[in-house]
């Protein structure tokens, strides 16, 4: 129906034109065809080219906008996947990160139980001789 009114228009606004054929019925000099006859071929012709329309260029447009609608929800799942996974990533990160800190901080803590076990069996050593060293007596 908007095809038909857009040849209708285009048929108004060339007859309008100084040059081309006028609206009066019958036929001008140099026989081009005017009036009603002219607008009914017009409209023939409208109404033929409209299955080509929608066939040759109304098809490749509306498959071209379903497939961009297609890829914008595929970009708005993927930014969204992305995002996720990004949030995850810095999760992750942050574990393994206080996990190194626990293993530093236990090797710390080994180290220190280490210097503390030598120093008590230097001390336990230290005052097993001097016990030793006051029960035996004086050598003559």
């Amino acid at each position: 129906r908007q095809q038909r009114l857009r040849c209708s228009q285009v048929s108004q606004e060339a007859r309008a034109e100084p040059g081309l054929p006028s609206p009066t019925p019958g036929k001008e000099p140099g026989g081009i065809r005017t009036g009603t006859s002219w607008r009914g071929e017009l409209d023939a012709q409208c109404s033929q080219s409209r299955p080509r329309l929608r066939t040759h260029r109304v098809t490749p447009v509306a498959q071209a906008y379903v497939n961009q609608r297609k890829l914008d929800r595929e970009v708005r799942t993927l930014q969204a996947q992305a995002a996720q996974f990004a949030r995850q990533t810095a999760q992750w990160i942050a574990m393994v990160e206080s996990f190194n800190q626990a293993l530093k901080e236990i090797g710390d803590v080994e180290n220190w139980a280490r210097s503390m076990e030598l120093d008590m069996r230097s001390v336990a050593a230290a005052l097993d001789y001097v016990c030793k060293g006051q029960l035996q007596p004086p050598p003559s």
